[in-house]
């Protein structure tokens, strides 16, 4: 038997399936919500007054899901134990006005979202997906996954520059893709199209929040297969895991001390200052709503909020193979090498010392090895939901995540294993 033989693929099989399943955020949250269903969660509608029974419960908000599981007997000040993650990725994005072209060429008018390292976008078989809303306000999802769209390169002939200089592209010139042939621009062509595959009537699209995603599926890489290559791991990766966690403990015959807590929002990549993003409102709404359904006080929720802790779960950087230099010479993560635990003294990153311990003492019971990760001090740190959701909603946050490669491309890159490691230590974590 060989070392990876002791790993389940099975766990690293379904995240691809779900990587496949979730074009966009809110393809991401319907899935995962699916999930949950299955687990024996129910809705709840933020327009409806809550109950205090216990079980599972999900709150969906566009690109965002929170779900909670309140066991038998928890009291209003029973504390949370929260997984956090965000469902969006960088991407090309639909404008209002999406009709375009030139020189016989019809293309799609696209906006840059977040920082997707843009060459990974060219020459690419692209799809549509993303949600649509009707006249009556009701809103359908909608995923055309078959190459649609395609940002074509331009002939290394008619640039020599780029051997030397590199390539240099313009964010609007250079980034729009095209989806056909034709003189005559009309406008509503688009959205005629997505009305007629989501088996809509025609003229009932009124709004759309659509984006473009590669259409290539995930993959296992390598001789033995043991990386993954697939898109919108960072962080659908975290979203799964923690959704797959957040199952396992409702499902288990064990009640645990603690209320298990998934936040999965969106823009991240933007900065989270949305009614879906870490900055906003969300979480802490639903978090103070389950401590008053269960009969709590004001007091009741300061106490919850006291003790509770949140891993704020999201990719990070493995070491790369032919840039080392850009990482710390003493923090070096690998792919398959276990989950990493996110450092940054000037609190890009929310870990403290007693987050640390937290996260050793998930690890240490789930049985799975963990890696540090700082920055090189001449680099820029990236940042995380972390340090918002501690300073946003005063929970004790500790960042963690999966070490990938090739981050924010079209397609990323990370070990075959590191999947299934990260939802034993969420699960851990969870049930603690």
């Amino acid at each position: 038997m060989t070392e990876r033989a002791r790993f389940d693929r099975g766990h690293t099989d379904d995240l691809m399936t779900f990587l496949a399943a979730s074009p966009s955020p809110y393809h991401a949250v319907a899935t995962a919500a699916e999930r949950l269903e299955k687990a024996g969660f129910r809705q709840v509608a933020e327009t409806d007054a809550w109950d205090g029974t216990s079980g599972g419960k999900y709150v969906l908000r566009g690109g965002a899901i929170v779900a909670w599981y309140v066991p038998e007997g928890a009291a209003p000040h029973t504390p949370f134990r929260i997984v956090g993650a965000h469902t969006d990725s960088p991407n090309l994005r639909v404008k209002p006005l999406p009709d375009s072209g030139a020189h016989g060429w019809r293309q799609v008018a696209v906006e840059i979202y977040g920082g997707p390292l843009l060459n990974s976008w060219l020459d690419r078989d692209l799809g549509i997906a993303g949600r649509l809303t009707l006249r009556d306000g009701s809103t359908r999802l909608v995923n055309v996954d078959r190459p649609l769209l395609r940002v074509p390169q331009l002939a290394i002939h008619l640039d020599r520059s780029v051997t030397a200089d590199g390539l240099k592209l313009d964010k609007q010139r250079h980034m729009q893709p095209v989806w056909g042939l034709g003189r005559d621009v009309r406008d509503g062509d688009l959205i005629a199209f997505l009305e007629e595959t989501a088996g809509i009537p025609a003229g009932e699209v009124t709004g759309w929040d659509l984006m473009t995603h590669s259409v290539e599926p995930p993959a296992y890489l390598g001789r033995d297969r043991e990386l993954l290559a697939g898109p919108r791991m960072d962080n659908l990766l975290s979203v799964h895991a923690a959704a797959a966690a957040l199952a396992a403990v409702a499902s288990s015959s064990a009640q645990p001390a603690s209320i298990p807590v998934l936040a999965a929002f969106d823009h991240e990549e933007n900065g989270s200052q949305s009614d879906t993003g870490a900055d906003g409102p969300l979480l802490g709404n639903v978090l103070e709503r389950s401590v008053f359904a269960r009969g709590g006080s004001y007091e009741d929720r300061a106490r919850a909020f006291a003790g509770t802790v949140c891993l704020s779960s999201d990719t990070g950087h493995a070491v790369h193979p032919n840039y080392a230099e850009r990482h710390d010479p003493t923090h070096h993560p690998r792919v398959n090498g276990g989950p990493i635990l996110k450092v940054n003294v000037n609190n890009r990153y929310a870990t403290d010392g007693s987050g640390r311990a937290e996260f050793t003492a998930a690890c240490e019971a789930a049985d799975v090895p963990f890696q540090s990760f700082v920055s090189n001090n001449s680099m820029p740190c990236g940042t995380t939901i972390g340090p918002i959701t501690a300073a946003r909603h005063g929970i004790r946050t500790v960042d963690i995540g999966v070490a990938i490669l090739s981050m924010h491309s079209v397609r990323e890159l990370c070990g075959a294993d590191d999947p299934f490691l990260l939802a034993n230590a969420l699960t851990a974590f969870l049930e603690r």
